[in-house]
């Protein structure tokens, strides 16, 4: 604790008296310091014990010390101390009214105790609380690394933590979980603080922000020293953290730091480890890969897993995407397969676990945030997921997500599951400018002889095609005779310059016919 008024005046060999302000004796004193200006206020910082002998001050008028000392406690002057027997043999009357209306303390001073002895005695307090909180703070740094070396993860340091700064402190992911808390009551309280751990790893680290109020003060801190932030600290507390409690908390983020940057390069060694368990996989080596694999990675491919490709135009896409799977993954004790390669990912998951759906849900938050058109935007990731798959069938897998990127790509979403193809219908997959320009372009002839009203050869050939060639059915379709439509059907072979008996240009007009049908709604 700092000095304050009561610990001056419970000196013993000071003896200063109270004439004023007794019920504020706990303010804390950051300096004594002797002026005789009638206005010392412009050379204040707050926090002062001042002391006067009233040399330049008309101490006996009441309006001039109610003036003097209301500035004073504007300014944030901790107290007053008046020495006797100088230029007045008591306290003036006036500034004790003036004191005690003011509410500022005020100290009488006996001539036997010179200003000097004040302030030594106020710098030898300071002195000696800094050296206790260095201490507490080297103390709490001792004790942290012990509980960070111990290897049980971060709750034993977490609860040494929150003991020292007398209050709370948990611990969150790079997606705004929180991994753990201390006490145990403490993670309800740190789950509602998600929000603002998630607009604090937007900042650069190392970044901190205090919110609460003084009451139920939290303040948080990055973990960190990249472009982007590895996870958050956050300390709750009563009242703003002192010295002792800064130390702490500054050796618990170094702590924490360090800790994390020694798992990312743990994980970098997995990824090593996991890509070449991948490229055997691909090579159709499962039983080596299972042997490589180990007790790291082998629990995955004794399961169904899914193998999902991820893609993104910024680095940092692809990045928050695999840092929220590895989150969930850790959460739930799941095996998690991640190789970087070039500009995308490849991820083997476990079928229906934690990750897969962590990967589906900030899909399908980035679709609603940010509907694209035409294709993904900078900072976007688009992701191919394959069916369930197990080590033999890696390649067909592989195979799966690459197809699905390419349709998620070019839908503009943000995932589509290759199960979503096998089940949908393959008119979707044309929906692309080139199909549309072929489509447009094979039947361009017919639709300018049917504007010319010279006949429907377009609806006749979409309904011909449509009966597979049967004359009567195609007819009655279109109520007109069959003679008719042999006539109109020998009309479209002569304008095409294509003959209808090819399975070939049946197929490739009907398709162009269900490509123009699809584009006609979103043009009109």
């Amino acid at each position: 604790m700092p000095p304050t008024l009561a610990s001056l005046v419970q000196h013993s060999a000071l003896k200063l008296t109270v004439r004023a302000g007794a019920d504020r004796l706990g303010t804390p004193v950051r300096w004594a310091h002797a002026s005789e200006l009638a206005d010392p206020v412009p050379y204040m910082d707050g926090g002062e014990l001042l002391l006067v002998t009233a040399t330049n001050l008309d101490a006996d008028d009441p309006e001039s010390m109610r003036r003097y000392v209301r500035r004073l406690a504007g300014a944030g002057v901790a107290g007053v101390g008046f020495a006797v027997g100088v230029n007045y043999d008591d306290v003036p009357a006036a500034l004790v009214d003036a004191a005690e209306e003011a509410g500022l303390p005020l100290l009488e001073v006996p001539r036997r105790t010179p200003f000097l002895a004040i302030s030594k005695a106020v710098s030898a307090a300071i002195a000696a609380d800094q050296y206790r909180a260095v201490t507490a703070g080297f103390e709490a740094q001792r004790e942290l690394t012990k509980a960070a070396l111990a290897g049980d993860g971060p709750a034993e340091l977490l609860a040494r933590l929150a003991a020292h700064i007398d209050g709370w402190a948990a611990l969150y992911d790079t997606s705004g979980a929180v991994l753990a808390a201390a006490p145990d009551w403490a993670a309800r309280r740190a789950a509602r603080l998600t929000p603002d751990v998630e607009r604090l790893r937007d900042r650069p680290a190392p970044a901190s922000v205090v919110v609460g109020d003084n009451e139920d003060r939290v303040e948080l801190q990055s973990l960190g020293t990249g472009r982007r932030a590895r996870g958050a600290l956050a300390v709750g507390t009563g009242a703003a953290l002192g010295t002792a409690e800064r130390y702490a908390v500054h050796s618990a983020v170094a702590l924490l730091t360090l800790t994390t940057a020694r798992s990312r390069s743990l994980q970098g060694a997995e990824q090593r480890l996991g890509a070449a368990v991948l490229r055997m996989l691909l090579a159709g080596q499962p039983d080596h890969a299972r042997a490589v694999a180990g007790d790291l990675y082998g629990g995955l491919l004794d399961a169904p897993f899914r193998l999902l490709i991820a893609e993104a135009a910024a680095p940092a896409g692809s990045e928050l995407l695999t840092e929220t799977m590895e989150a969930a993954a850790a959460r739930t004790g799941e095996a998690l397969l991640l190789v970087p390669e070039a500009e995308r990912v490849v991820v083997l998951a476990a079928d229906g676990g934690s990750a897969v759906a962590a990967c589906a849900a900030y899909a399908e938050a980035q679709d609603d945030r940010a509907p694209r058109e035409g294709g993904a935007e900078d900072s976007d990731v688009v992701v191919g997921l394959s069916a369930p798959s197990g080590p033999i069938a890696v390649s067909a897998a592989y195979k799966q997500a690459e197809q699905a990127l390419s349709v998620a790509r070019r839908r503009g979403r943000a995932l589509v599951e290759h199960e979503e193809l096998a089940a949908g219908s393959v008119l979707p997959l044309l929906a692309d400018d080139a199909v549309r320009a072929f489509a447009d372009g094979m039947l361009r002839a017919l639709y300018e002889h049917d504007a010319k009203g010279r006949g429907d050869l377009v609806a006749s050939l979409r309904a011909w095609l449509s009966r597979h060639g049967q004359w009567d059915a195609a007819a009655a379709d279109l109520g007109v005779h069959r003679h008719t439509l042999r006539y109109r059907m020998r009309r479209v072979e002569e304008i095409l310059g294509r003959s209808l008996d090819d399975p070939d240009v049946r197929m490739e007009l009907w398709l162009a016919l269900k490509t123009t049908e699809a584009a006609t709604p979103a043009e009109e």
